[in-house]
């Protein structure tokens, strides 16, 4: 059997007293959140790339601290820099292109900074944008590129991609992937097509990669609307207010394939999937719990 790793996006949200915490303000949030889950996604040096200004890296001391309130066992899934990730700075019009694009050396800095965090990390998560024509003109091109950076990366870390081009993701995209050592970062909302249904042409009976299955897989459950959750929630993430109760038994379907393959698989909700990422997690225990 595979291993599950269930958790959230970000920890530190006071509405989960009760929930997760024993107030609105403990001593340290990711303490007890860790006594509770066994991963967390950690986005916080995601937004790093600014028109005038180098790339921001992490403070070492904040690794370190994150490293000191967890339990050996526990695995953070770590978004690296999108100055890796972006093919233009954020501007009307594409913005400026962005040197760092794919750049090892960036990768290399952004790792250093994260030393003391490096042991506890499942997943370094590397997430691309949509990519229009204008930044890519088409799936080769990203491929022309990200292989060869993939291959220079450090040995021996995981390493994993998401996609935000539908049409992009394929038994193709997945083959590329092992290819070079990296996991699939699967997206449950915005624009994506459903986890479940996608997988099933990847992986069901006579698909090309029907016996396959790779040995690491992130499933991020964000929704459809992060701006009206944020609207109807406001900072109150203790409510399930958008029940996905449908879509949730396919998703169960597809961890226990993955599972029973002898993949390990990182869950990570979002406040914005349902209102309440402990809730969803909650339903998810139950599900699986079940037969």
């Amino acid at each position: 059997m595979g291993r599950l790793r269930v958790g959230t996006c970000s920890w530190k949200y006071p509405s989960w007293a009760g929930l997760v915490y024993s107030s609105r303000s403990p001593a340290d949030y990711l303490a007890e959140y860790s006594s509770r889950y066994d991963t967390v996604e950690v986005d916080q040096w995601f937004w790093s790339l600014f028109k005038d200004k180098a790339p921001v890296l992490p403070r070492r001391e904040v690794a370190a601290l994150y490293a000191a309130s967890v339990p050996e066992d526990f695995r953070f899934t770590v978004k690296c820099p999108n100055a890796l990730t972006l093919t233009g700075t954020y501007a009307r019009g594409g913005g400026v292109p962005n040197a760092a694009f794919l750049d090892r050396s960036l990768f290399l800095d952004f790792l250093d900074a994260l030393a003391p965090l490096v042991p506890r990390i499942g997943l370094f998560i590397f997430q691309f944008e949509y990519l229009n024509r204008e930044k890519m003109p088409d799936r080769e091109a990203l491929l022309s590129r990200l292989g060869p950076f993939l291959d220079a990366l450090p040995a021996g870390l995981p390493y994993a991609v998401e996609l935000r081009n539908p049409r992009w993701i394929d038994s193709a995209w997945f083959s590329f992937l092992e290819g070079h050592g990296a996991f699939p970062v699967l997206l449950q909302g915005y624009w994506m097509d459903d986890v479940a249904a996608l997988y099933r042409r990847i992986y069901g009976p006579g698909r090309a990669l029907a016996t396959a299955r790779p040995k690491a897989l992130c499933l991020r459950l964000h929704g459809e609307d992060r701006e009206g959750m944020e609207a109807a929630a406001g900072e109150d993430w203790s409510k399930a207010r958008r029940p996905r109760d449908l879509e949730l038994p396919p998703l169960m379907a597809v961890i226990r394939d993955l599972l029973g393959h002898g993949s390990t698989v990182f869950l990570n909700v979002n406040n914005h999937y349902e209102g309440s990422a402990p809730i969803t997690i909650e339903k998810i225990n139950r599900l699986l719990s079940g037969p």
